[in-house]
C-alpha cells in the first residue's frame, strides 16, 4: 500500500472538463497545481495568521509547522483525504487562561501537547472499535455545549484586551469583517477574516498618518500614547532565518484546562472527514479514527517545538468544493509554501505587528462563530433542548464556562470556566440519563452520520460546485 504521493495526470492536465473532478491520486500540470497549492495557503493565512498571535506563540514556527502538519496527515492517511491542517483557534481561550494563571509559551504549549496525546489516543480507539464508543461518551448534546463555552469564554479577551486599543479601529474592522463574510461569494468569501486583517492593518496606517498616535491601553493596563502600526520590528527581522523553538512544560492545572478541546477537535474532525468524503464520492468512514489520530501526532510534533495545535481547515474544503479539485498534490504544494513562509523572519515580524484593535474587530467576529458552532451541532443533530435531561446539564455547564466560575479543590489545586464547565456538562449529562425517567431517553444520532455539516452546503451542494441551494444546515466557520 503506497503513501499517496504518486498521482495520474487529469486529462490534457489543464482544465478539467465540465462536470468531471481531479480525484485525490489525480493533477494537473504541475505548475497548475502549484498555483492551486498557493491558493490553499492564501485561504488558511486569515486563521493561521490570527491563532498564534492571540496565543501569544510565533506566527513563522505556526505557519511552518502547519506545513509539517499537513504532511504527515497526508502520510497518514495515505493521500485519501486531501485537507490541510492549519492552526487551532480552539486553543486559544485555553492559552488566555493558562497566561492569567502566570502559565508562559511552554506551559501553554505542555497542555496543548497533551490534548494531542488524548486525540492521538482517541483516534486508536476509534480504529479498534468503531466511533460509536466516541459517541457513547460524547453525544452531540455534550459536544455542542463544549463547543458553545469554549468560543463564548473567549468574549472577554476581546472586550478587555484587544477592543479597547482602538476602539474606532475595531468597529470599522469588524463591520467590514462582516460584510465580507456575508457578501463575498466564491473564493473570496472562504478569505473573508484574511481580508479583514488586510482592511484593518491598512485602515490603522492611514489613521497614524491623519492622526498621529492615540492615546489607549497597549497590552498593559495603562492607558499611553502609541502607533496603532509599529513596523519596527519589520526593519530589523532578517529575510532568511529559522523561527524560534521552545521546549514544553507540563502541569496538572494547565493540562485539565485543555483536555475539554479533545471534545472539539473529534466533532470537528468527523464533520470534515464526511464533508470530504462526500465531495469526492470516496466513503472515508473507515478512515476516521486515522485522521483523527493524525490530527493527534501533527499536534504533539508541533506542539513539542514550541509551535500550536493543527487541525483540519474548513476554509481549505472550501476551495476544494469550489474549484473540484482534490488533489492532494495541490496540498503537497501548499505544505512547501508554508514551510518556506516559515524561515522568512521578516513575515513573522509582519504578522506580529497586526495592531490589537484590528484583532479585536476580527476575534468580536471569531470567537462568536466558534461558539456558535455548538449550536449548529445542536441543530444538525435535532437536539431537543425542552428536554430537562438535556437542558440542566447544558446550562450549567454554558455559564459555569463563559462566566469563569471557579471551584477551590484544594490549596494549591482550583477548576475553573472551560475545564470545570466541560466536567459539569459530561458528567451531569450522564449522571442525570442514568437517573432520569425512560420518557425522557431517546436515542441520539451516531457520530458516525457527522457531527457537522460542511460549510452551510448539503452533500449535493458540496458535489455542484459549492453553492448552497437552500438546504444546507451549517454555518461557515473559518479557522477550524
Amino acid at each position: 500500500m503506497g503513501l499517496g504521493v504518486r498521482w495520474t495526470l487529469h486529462g490534457d492536465g489543464r482544465t478539467p472538463a465540465p462536470g468531471a473532478v481531479v480525484a485525490p491520486d489525480e493533477r494537473l500540470s504541475w505548475p497548475r497545481t502549484a498555483g492551486l497549492g498557493a491558493q490553499h495557503v492564501v485561504a488558511m493565512f486569515g486563521a493561521s495568521f490570527v491563532s498564534p498571535v492571540l496565543m501569544g506563540l510565533d506566527p513563522n514556527l505556526a505557519i511552518m509547522m502547519s506545513g509539517v502538519a499537513t504532511i504527515l496527515f497526508l502520510l497518514a492517511t495515505r493521500g485519501r483525504i486531501p485537507s490541510y491542517l492549519g492552526c487551532s483557534l480552539s486553543f486559544v481561550g485555553v492559552a488566555a487562561v493558562i497566561r492569567a494563571q502566570g502559565g508562559d509559551s511552554a506551559a501553554v504549549t505542555g497542555a496543548i501537547f497533551v490534548v494531542g496525546a488524548a486525540l492521538f489516543l482517541s483516534g486508536l480507539a476509534v480504529r479498534r472499535f468503531g466511533a460509536r464508543i466516541i459517541h457513547a461518551a460524547m453525544p452531540p448534546v455534550v459536544t455542542g455545549a463544549v463547543v458553545m463555552l469554549i468560543g463564548f469564554n473567549l468574549a472577554p479577551v476581546t472586550a478587555s484586551t484587544y477592543w479597547p486599543q482602538d476602539q474606532w479601529t475595531a468597529l470599522l474592522t469588524m463591520l467590514f469583517t462582516g460584510l465580507a463574510v456575508v457578501c463575498l461569494r466564491g473564493f473570496w468569501s472562504r478569505v473573508a477574516i484574511f481580508l479583514g486583517l488586510l482592511f484593518g492593518y491598512a485602515l490603522s496606517w492611514a489613521l497614524d498618518r491623519i492622526f498621529g498616535k492615540i492615546h489607549s491601553v497597549n497590552g498593559g493596563p495603562q492607558a499611553v500614547d502609541h502607533w496603532r502600526l509599529d513596523l519596527s520590528g519589520v526593519g530589523k527581522a532578517d529575510w532568511i532565518g529559522l523561527p524560534s523553538l521552545h521546549g514544553p512544560s507540563f502541569g496538572w492545572s494547565a493540562a485539565l484546562v485543555a483536555l475539554p478541546v479533545v471534545i472539539a477537535l473529534i466533532a470537528e474532525n468527523a464533520g470534515h472527514v464526511k464533508a470530504v468524503g462526500e465531495m469526492t464520492g470516496d466513503p472515508l468512514d473507515d478512515q476516521l479514527g486515522t485522521a483523527i489520530s493524525a490530527d493527534g501526532a501533527a499536534t504533539m510534533l508541533s506542539t513539542a517545538v514550541g509551535g500550536p495545535a493543527n487541525t483540519t481547515y474548513s476554509e481549505n474544503i472550501g476551495v476544494m468544493a469550489a474549484t473540484r479539485v482534490y488533489s492532494t498534490a495541490a496540498y503537497w504544494a501548499a505544505a512547501c509554501f508554508a514551510l518556506l513562509f516559515g524561515i522568512c523572519p521578516k513575515f513573522g515580524a509582519v504578522v506580529a505587528a497586526v495592531p490589537g484593535g484590528v484583532l479585536g474587530g476580527i476575534t468580536v467576529i471569531l470567537y462568536g462563530m466558534i461558539g456558535l458552532l455548538g449550536a449548529q451541532i445542536w441543530v444538525h443533530n435535532k437536539v431537543d433542548l425542552r428536554n430537562p435531561l438535556n437542558l440542566v446539564p447544558i446550562a450549567a455547564g454554558v455559564i459555569i464556562g463563559v462566566g469563569g466560575v471557579s471551584l477551590k479543590v484544594s490549596k494549591n489545586f482550583e477548576l475553573n470556566g472551560i475545564a470545570l464547565g466541560t466536567i459539569v456538562v459530561l458528567t451531569g449529562y450522564h449522571a442525570l440519563r442514568f437517573l432520569a425517567p425512560p420518557h425522557l431517553k431517546r436515542q441520539e444520532p451516531l457520530l458516525d452520520e457527522g457531527t457537522s455539516g460542511y460549510d452551510g452546503l448539503s452533500a449535493e451542494d458540496a458535489r455542484d460546485g459549492g453553492e448552497p441551494d437552500g438546504d444546507g444546515t451549517a454555518p461557515r466557520r473559518p479557522g477550524a
